[in-house]
């Protein structure tokens, strides 16, 4: 079962969500991989030159591995999951599909790792799209403090349609 094949007027196991997640996880070819890094290193170009390659090593790292990770969870996970979040999350992802079908190529294989990644992160592992420590302009950081993680830039990206802010369940840092 892939997630778009998920029966949202039952109640969905978190379990079964990740077993959909490697399901799709499977599909995710080298080709995948080598055109979504590309993709990204196109994109960090626009990132400042001071914490570019911090920028890249965490992002590109988290990227790989994630993918990795989902391919080999054998973990046993309890409980529901919010099926309106997840329906939420779903859309908000395929409305950020079109809008990387009007990009390039490698923005669509960059995509189909995205979209597993921020699921999986979000509704399995309940910890923010972007890793701890990934770093954001003015040298902030995500950040989990007491069990709460922080993001520098979610209240200005919330209402980007680009973003998965939306999603995420980290909570604005209040120091920034």
């Amino acid at each position: 079962m892939m997630v778009e094949d998920i029966d949202f007027s039952k109640n969905i196991p978190r379990q079964g969500l990740l077993d959909a997640l490697k399901e799709e996880a499977g599909t995710v070819s080298v080709t995948d991989i080598m055109a979504a890094l590309t993709h990204l290193k196109k994109e960090s170009i626009h990132v400042n030159a001071s914490y570019r390659k911090e920028y890249d090593q965490a992002y590109i790292q988290s990227f790989l591995m994630r993918i990795k990770e989902i391919r080999n969870n054998k973990k046993d996970y309890e409980g529901l999951i919010n099926t309106d979040e997840l329906q939420k999350a779903i859309t908000t992802l395929k409305n950020q599909q079109k809008l990387a079908e009007l990009d390039h190529d490698q923005h669509m294989h960059f995509f189909k790792i995205y979209r597993l990644i921020t699921l999986y992160t979000t509704f399995i592992m309940d910890e923010p799209v972007h890793p701890v420590g990934m770093p954001f302009p003015g040298g902030f950081k995500i950040k989990q403090e007491n069990g709460i993680y922080y993001c520098p830039v979610k209240e200005n990206q919330k209402d980007n349609p680009g973003a998965v802010c939306g999603i995420c369940i980290a909570e604005q840092d209040q120091d920034v």
